[in-house]
């Protein structure tokens, strides 16, 4: 199978200005709102993007420690290095990449199109693989619009979007 075949490739329609919706992928206040409870990042290339789904597990254990900015172009583009979710320890330690490029649109909303590659193959990759084909387009980016619907996920209680 071909890496471009391999892809996760998904894409939301939310109802907010691009200029908003870049802000949630891009501050820690905003992938807070949608994305987890705790997170690290430095705006530039080389950046720390470090998302903390489960800020109170040991070291190593909390989400997306390590990964870094690859590249941006405000409002349109952020790149970022992701790992494999803690218990995948195989293929943890070896980063993937998600790009996620926003497409202002009429009325006030954003399309949001994320592609997610840099797969290998076999063995824990196919289970990274299939955690993300499900997280990416029936966790996070529903979260995002949800964020925008009905305001910031409440972490202590967050939405079931996945039924």
């Amino acid at each position: 199978m071909s890496q471009e075949s391999r892809n996760i490739n998904c894409q939301i329609i939310v109802p907010a200005s691009i200029e908003r919706v870049w802000q949630c992928w891009t501050t820690e206040e905003g992938l807070q709102s949608f994305m987890a409870p705790e997170v690290r990042i430095q705006m530039e290339p080389g950046g720390a993007f470090e998302i903390y789904f489960n800020p109170d597990a040991p070291e190593g254990k909390r989400g997306s420690e390590g990964m870094h900015i690859l590249a941006l172009q405000e409002p349109t583009f952020i790149s970022f290095t992701w790992n494999a979710p803690p218990h995948l320890e195989d293929v943890r330690q070896q980063m993937t990449h998600v790009d996620v490029n926003l497409v202002g649109l009429a009325m006030d909303s954003t399309r949001v199109h994320l592609l997610h590659g840099g797969w290998g193959e076999d063995g824990q990759w196919e289970a990274a693989h299939s955690y993300f084909a499900r997280a990416w387009p029936r966790v996070v980016l529903p979260r995002l619009r949800y964020r925008f619907e009905f305001g910031p996920v409440d972490w202590s209680r967050p939405p079931d979007l996945d039924s």
